[in-house]
């Protein structure tokens, strides 16, 4: 690695990451499956993903850190582990809200879900801001890659919060499914980057 503080602070980000999405995650997923909320519980996938992306990233870091140097097959296995998991999410909420659309379900409010994504909305952005100086400092496409991942976590923030708090105020169904639509577009854009290892124009 070209910078050992770079280093070391883009594996403080990832512990950071892991323990933040792990508590987003629980919180989204619970509420969303108690007030019935694809684009929620899309949510709390995401930050199950995020989990999952930043510690094979951290595995990563450590094993360059300690010497190991770059080992680009396994740099690019790992992208393309991320760019599946973008993909995945991507099903999981076209399938979920188009099921929702077609049966007419009505999902309750979720003054939980619209507390947690506001925060959020706040957090992810800068999250993924340093993520990416410290993968820029390193020339690491892996922790560039992996601060897409959490720009998109911004992203899905921002929808879900317009959603579930359109939802709240006028009680319009289809915006639970259409903010799942946009995370969606989202991951399956950033998919394709991450599993052709160009993430140079995010």
């Amino acid at each position: 690695m070209k910078d050992d503080s770079a280093a070391r602070r883009a594996i403080s980000l990832e512990r950071f990451t892991i323990a933040y999405n792990l508590v987003e995650g629980v919180i989204a997923v619970s509420a969303g499956l108690a007030a019935g909320l694809v684009s929620l519980i899309g949510f709390g996938v995401d930050s199950g993903i995020e989990v999952a992306a930043a510690s094979v990233v951290l595995v990563r870091l450590r094993a360059e850190l300690g010497g190991a140097g770059v080992d680009q097959a396994k740099e690019r296995r790992a992208l393309r582990f991320i760019a599946l998991t973008f993909f995945a999410l991507a099903a999981y909420v076209v399938v979920e809200g188009s099921r929702d659309l077609l049966t007419g379900a009505t999902p309750d409010t979720s003054a939980a879900g619209v507390a947690l994504t506001g925060v959020s909305v706040v957090v992810m952005p800068v999250l993924a801001r340093f993520k990416r100086l410290a993968g820029e400092a390193l020339g690491s496409r892996l922790v560039v890659t992996d601060a897409a991942e959490t720009r998109l976590c911004a992203w899905l923030s921002v929808s879900t919060f317009v959603g579930l708090l359109g939802f709240a105020l006028v009680g319009w169904t289809w915006l639970d499914p259409a903010a799942g639509y946009v995370i969606a577009w989202f991951a399956v854009q950033e998919g394709r980057e991450a599993w052709e290892g160009d993430m140079d124009g995010c």
